[in-house]
């Protein structure tokens, strides 16, 4: 498969001591990388609230897919290298599942070829420098239960995409974690779960992640 091509150039040299949550828009990352913090985790955050691209990408997918997809790229290898250096580092998204996204844009003819290419090329630059995280942690959630999320917290330029936008992504997504092998990882279907304000379900996907994290 195409991503882990990509990723064929990690560096396997053992893993870095950090956890990657990811997941598909409105599944929880950033809930639940708040909650391993309050655990003693070192967080590093999605570069979301300071980001000058994102509400312009999506209005206008064509014109911002492939500077929106360089800057992630750039923030994600910077948040990489920072959290290789300290011990139990947590990461909302990481560098590795960001391919999911450049393909799916260049797929549906919103990047173009030649741009997707040059995206490839700094990946795979940039992830000779990677090891692979101690876990991944993947949030898996359907494609209704992510855009009732979503909706719930309105965010504006969120609201306005398609629906079947988030249908492509969600199966890109599964199809990617599905596949994925370059190091541990746990899968949590959160369909049913409310980890930010019920204690059980939060303490229910911590027992999880230990047990994932014990074998």
């Amino acid at each position: 498969m195409f991503y882990f091509d990509a990723l064929s150039k990690i560096n396997k040299g053992g893993f870095w001591d950090m956890l990657v949550i990811d997941g598909v828009v409105g599944v929880g990352k950033t809930t639940l990388m708040k909650i391993l913090k309050e655990q003693g985790y070192i967080p590093f955050e999605e570069p979301v609230f300071d980001n000058p691209i994102l509400e312009k990408f999506y209005y206008d997918r064509h014109r911002y897919s492939f500077p929106l997809q360089i800057f992630f790229l750039n923030k994600r290898f910077k948040h990489i290298k920072e959290a290789s250096m300290v011990d139990n580092a947590v990461m909302d998204r990481s560098i590795y599942g960001d391919v999911i996204f450049a393909k799916m844009l260049k797929d549906s003819g919103e990047m173009s070829q030649e741009e997707f290419d040059l995206y490839i090329e700094l990946f795979e630059n940039m992830i000779e420098h990677c090891h692979p995280p101690k876990l991944m942690i993947y949030l898996e959630i359907s494609v209704d239960e992510a855009i009732r999320r979503i909706n719930l917290r309105g965010r504006d330029y969120e609201k306005i995409v398609e629906r079947e936008y988030w249908e492509k992504l969600n199966k890109n997504y599964r199809e990617y974690f599905e596949q994925y092998s370059i190091s541990p990882i746990l899968k949590i279907n959160v369909d049913n779960l409310d980890f930010e304000n019920i204690p059980e379900h939060r303490q229910f996907v911590l027992d999880k992640i230990s047990e994932a994290l014990g074998k």
